[in-house]
């Protein structure tokens, strides 16, 4: 952390609790001139306010809490870049991150752990790295089509995606708008285990440029958006949608096909199965077209690593293969 965020953020936390302490003593005085127990002249309802002291056990609770931070503060990090009087920290000061952890040799970790030079977060890591990385080399030994049938694995990977990917696609895994389902068999770039563990490691990034990147003028918009509609099956204007086929032709087959199934090549979405990603209205699909989209995943591969992934991997073509 840079000087002045160190500065700014130490400033702020001793002006806060500075001013609790001080605001706490002027409501502990009794400035209104009238005397403690009396009426303050109000009365609404047949309820009549007192002046009434806060309540000193309150009072001394509030005081508690104040000399409580005031001491947290002293002994550990909290106030900027000072490292607090037990030099406490969360991450590896002397050997790096975990991430640096796993780069150093075998040998470098283990001189570390010797010297207890970790942090208390790196040893908890290597902790479970000595409990669990046995059972995880086992899975990734194991072949994908073998592992989709091990239930235990299947439970792991479950917990895995509740961790890392519920955060998009949800916890039943269903998705939301711009989060594909991953439970419906409606694949993006494939659902073929391979395909799967790719795109769980390697990440993926999806573009559609503002109308394709095709000379297509705001008036095609909605003949193009009723095209859309037709190829999917639903009710539709035949002559509006005519027109938008002809837009339609001017490049968007380039992408999504002449039959416009989709490329899984490039991840362009089959237009012809009603399931839609951001939403299958003329109004979003309009949208869609005009302003483009983009989707990123990320990749997990230097996040959780593979045998992790190949796990997860398991579970997410489970979904869509009971």
């Amino acid at each position: 952390m840079s000087n002045f965020w160190s500065i700014w953020i130490s400033v702020l936390t001793i002006v806060v609790i500075v001013g609790c302490f001080i605001l706490l003593k002027l409501v502990n005085k009794n400035y209104t001139g009238v005397e403690e127990g009396k009426s303050m002249g109000h009365e609404f309802d047949g309820i009549e306010e007192l002046n009434n002291p806060l309540p000193k056990w309150w009072a001394y609770m509030f005081y508690l809490t104040i000399v409580f931070g005031v001491i947290y503060l002293a002994l550990y990090p909290g106030l900027g870049n000072y490292k607090g009087l037990f030099g406490w920290t969360s991450s590896n000061q002397s050997i790096g991150t975990e991430q640096g952890l796993k780069a150093d040799s075998a040998a470098a970790l283990e001189a570390a752990k010797a010297e207890n030079r970790l942090s208390q977060y790196d040893r908890e890591v290597a902790h479970a790295d000595e409990k669990y990385g046995p059972i995880f080399a086992a899975y990734l030994a194991t072949p994908l089509e073998e592992l989709v049938k091990d239930e235990e694995a299947l439970k792991v990977g479950g917990r895995l995606f509740l961790q890392n990917c519920a955060q998009c696609h949800g916890s039943d895994a269903r998705g939301s708008k711009g989060f594909p389902n991953l439970t419906d068999g409606d694949w993006l770039y494939g659902g073929d285990l391979a395909t799967i563990k790719t795109t769980l490691m390697n990440g993926r990034n999806g573009m559609m440029p503002p109308k394709g990147g095709l000379p297509i003028e705001d008036s095609e918009i909605e003949g193009l958006a009723e095209y859309v509609v037709k190829l999917s099956g639903r009710e539709h204007d035949e002559a509006l949608a005519a027109q938008g086929q002809g837009s339609f032709m001017k490049g968007c087959f380039a992408c999504h096909g002449m039959d416009a199934k989709g490329n899984k090549l490039m991840g362009a979405p089959n237009l012809t199965d009603n399931v839609w990603l951001y939403g299958g209205s003329r109004g979003v699909i309009s949208e869609s077209i005009v302003n483009g989209r983009a989707g990123v995943m990320p990749a997990w591969k230097d996040i959780l690593g593979e045998e992790k992934v190949h796990v997860i991997a398991a579970y997410v073509y489970s979904l869509s293969n009971k």
